[in-house]
């Protein structure tokens, strides 16, 4: 099982750089950055994670600038969007940005993406929250194609652009993973039809319990269950939940980190790394 970290990058914490090379010098396999263009500041919709959003949801660097400045001063740590707002970003772009961030990294992206839950937000991007779940289908298979052809082109009713040419193409082939977030059975759906892997929040669903279930939908969906990653995001630091995971056949488990300096994260990271040659 491998162990990665995520943090909301800001302005007052630990630099990506300064957090991708302690990372990588204890041994994690992955370093995985949120996405956030703003906040609304009138918000209607409710945070799944409590009654209060915390402040660094809008104080967030932009994520594909953080990993590039992450991949550039590592050689073995993968850099992850966790995840990218794929339905509010236009998908040309955001292919390049994907393309270029696997090249400047020696392929060592992981594509983490999901729906997102901030209708505002959304909305403030051209985005209508209840189409969010068919735009992010019609992006990611644009995507999909302007990564492997020469000449893409894709007619939906979301996403409509004649032949173009884009590179570059990603190092991965045929792209890099794309792991989809959201919960069970809706997001795991997802990651069935047009993802390398589902990536679950800690907390939000008996993820374990699933496995089963998951891995019987794979194998009826035509895919295969052990060519699927299945990725915990934001799980404890505990180590008996953390064996649990790697037996029951868990990929990887994504441990959670606060926006704090690096005089702060540092121990914590240490603490961490124990954990690493424990259980990982």
């Amino acid at each position: 099982m491998k162990l990665g970290l995520t943090m909301f990058p800001t302005d007052y914490s630990i630099g990506p750089a300064e957090l991708a090379r302690a990372a990588e010098e204890r041994g994690f396999e992955s370093l995985w950055f949120p996405e956030h263009s703003h906040i609304p500041a009138k918000r209607e919709s409710p945070w799944p994670g409590g009654a209060d959003l915390p402040k660094m949801y809008y104080d967030v660097l932009e994520p594909f600038v953080a990993l590039a400045a992450a991949a550039a001063v590592t050689k073995s740590l993968k850099v992850a969007t966790g995840i990218c707002l794929v339905v509010q970003r236009d998908p040309i772009q955001t292919a390049k940005h994907v393309a270029t961030l696997d090249r400047v990294s020696g392929g060592r992206f992981l594509f983490g993406i999901g729906a997102g839950w901030n209708a505002e937000e959304m909305r403030n991007h051209g985005t209508e929250f209840k189409q969010r779940i068919a735009i992010l289908r019609e992006r990611v298979l644009a995507m999909k194609e302007i990564w492997a052809k020469s000449k893409a082109e894709a007619h939906g009713r979301f996403v409509n652009f004649d032949p173009i040419m884009a590179w570059p193409k990603p190092v991965q082939q045929p792209h890099p993973p794309i792991h989809v977030g959201g919960g069970f059975p809706a997001g795991a759906k997802r990651a069935l039809a047009y993802g390398d892997g589902w990536m679950p929040i800690h907390g939000r669903d008996e993820i374990l319990a699933k496995l089963p279930e998951f891995r019987r939908m794979a194998a009826d969906a035509g895919r295969d269950p052990a060519s699927l990653e299945v990725s915990i995001f934001g799980m404890r630091p505990d180590p008996a939940e953390l064996a649990k995971a790697r037996d029951a056949g868990i990929a990887r488990v994504i441990l959670g980190l606060p926006p704090e300096p690096a005089d702060k994260i540092l121990p914590v990271l240490d603490r961490y790394a124990a954990l690493v040659h424990s259980v990982g």
